[in-house]
């Protein structure tokens, strides 16, 4: 069994310097008062000093991580408190909400586009004393689980003492916690057998703004008006924070059948992604590989675009998975298995990025989703959109999750700038023409990662005569706007937009 993660934070790159000198490229927070910080010592810890501020003030955005090798964190909250219980945490809000303190949520700290950056100031609410198990309910397969519960531990404690497992198996594993997963609208590198983090949440336990708490679902179906539950999943700490989950869970398979094939280009992989689905084959792993990063990383040379399939499930099911597989790829060629195995191998390796940063490069991924009808579009266009930009070295992509209405197409790309442009510039450059090529394909402006800071320009746009509607409900649950503000587009009392 792969060794368990800490269970606790993990930064994705040291800060030159040290935490406690960093500076903040944005504004500073206002420190807070000493009868608001001795209050809130007296609901759970608090903490102010520099060094821990600072680590709360940065997740693994890439940007960010440029900054760290600069001695710069994004920004430092003035306080982080860490409630051991949602009654903690309904004190907390309650009070920040009566004096107007900005309140950001942060989990493991593992997202990619900034979300825990407090753009504001104000506290960071640490959640990660609220965790554990709370429930198994076998017969109904339902796991109630806290917020900062890490992926590993959970998937450790539920395998080996239930035989049971969520499915849900992002990259980010040992890194991110349930809260995370939920707020963020995550997905599993499985996702295709099990479905998305808002496929898998039965229900909520979620505190408000004005400290009041509110627990959703719960029931396998219901006629009872909205669904509530899908209010907050992915609504990334804007209209309340997760203190708890209920999760679906399924018995832990002992069966698994793989295979590999090759296509000559990356629209005949998709298309043949297209049609197993359409069968109603869900292997767990459908991954689709373009030429570059089939021969990046299987080194399978040119004119290969390289399909990996894995699948666990009853041996029925699994059975029958394969063999539709190997009936849509018989035209093609297979290749050894192996090649999932070493997928299998390194998928939750996330090394490379500190070492390319490290080096001067500037490297993010993209990963946006899309139906069937318009991949081929939204593939060529963002390729050709971005590899213009800067001394760009390499654009390229593979379908990661798949879906029989549609995939996620998880674009990479790494350069420098050029012409006297910062890194920043390059950046934003990079993301701007991406992402303006994927809307205008009718694409989906994230899959799994979020919006966090970097993406909060598009929400608008994305979203369209439905961005009001959030708007809405954001001026309902949270009136006085303390939750994660500056982010998702939304309107602040704090001030305007920080990035770009």
């Amino acid at each position: 069994m792969t060794a368990l993660g800490p269970a606790s934070p993990t930064p994705a790159i040291a800060i030159a310097g040290g935490a406690a000198s960093a500076s903040s490229r944005f504004a500073a927070s206002p420190p807070l008062s000493d009868d608001l910080v001795a209050a809130l010592s007296e609901i759970c810890e608090v903490v102010t000093s520099d060094e821990l501020t600072a680590e709360f003030g940065r997740d693994w955005w890439p940007l960010a991580m440029i900054w760290a090798t600069e001695a710069q964190v994004p920004a430092r909250a003035a306080a982080v408190v860490s409630p051991t219980s949602t009654e903690q945490v309904s004190s907390v809000l309650a009070l920040c909400n009566a004096h107007g303190i900005a309140v950001t949520a942060a989990g493991g700290r593992s997202g990619v586009c900034g979300g825990v950056v407090p753009v504001h100031g104000g506290v960071t609410l640490d959640t990660n004393a609220l965790a554990g198990i709370v429930d198994v309910d076998d017969t109904s397969l339902l796991v109630r689980v806290g917020a900062g519960t890490y992926g590993d531990h959970l998937e450790a404690e539920l395998g080996s003492d239930y035989g049971l497992t969520i499915g849900h198996w992002p990259q980010s594993m040992s890194l991110a916690t349930v809260g995370g997963w939920v707020a963020c609208r995550g997905a599993g590198q499985f996702s295709t057998r099990y479905g998305k983090i808002e496929d898998l949440v039965a229900g909520l336990e979620v505190v408000l703004a004005s400290g009041e708490v509110v627990r959703t679902g719960g029931q396998p179906r219901q006629a009872a008006g909205p669904d509530l539950t899908q209010t907050f999943v992915g609504s990334e700490g804007t209209l309340g924070i997760i203190t708890e989950v209920t999760l679906k869970a399924s018995v832990r398979p002992t069966h698994t059948v793989q295979g590999a094939w090759a296509f000559s280009t990356f629209s005949e992989g998709l298309d043949a992604c297209r049609r197993i689905l359409r069968r109603g084959a869900r292997p767990a792993v459908l991954r689709l590989y373009d030429e570059i990063e089939s021969d990046r990383g299987y080194k399978t040379g040119e004119g290969r675009n390289v399909l990996l399939v894995f699948d666990e499930a009853d041996p029925l099911i699994a059975d029958a998975t394969l063999a539709v597989v190997v009936e849509e790829c018989a035209s093609v060629e297979r290749l050894s298995d192996d090649l999932v195995d070493s997928w299998m191998g390194h998928r939750n390796d996330v090394s490379a990025l500190e070492s390319l940063i490290g080096g001067g490069l500037v490297v993010d991924t993209m990963e946006v989703a899309g139906p069937w009808s318009r991949l081929d579009a939204i593939y060529r266009d963002t390729i050709a959109a971005m590899s213009p930009i800067g001394k760009t070295y390499a654009v390229s992509a593979h379908q990661s999750h798949a879906y029989s209405d549609g995939a996620c197409l998880y674009f990479t790309f790494g350069g420098k700038p050029t012409g006297g442009d910062t890194p920043e510039q390059y950046y934003t450059a990079m993301w701007e023409a991406g992402t303006r090529a994927v809307l205008a394909n009718g694409g989906a402006l994230s899959h799994h990662h979020g919006v966090g800071l970097n993406r909060s320009r598009f929400v608008a746009d994305a979203l369209g005569s439905g961005f009001g509607v959030y708007q809405s409900m954001k001026d309902a649950l949270d009136p006085s706007g303390i939750l994660n503000p500056g982010k998702m587009g939304l309107r602040s009392p704090f001030g305007e937009p920080v990035w770009p």
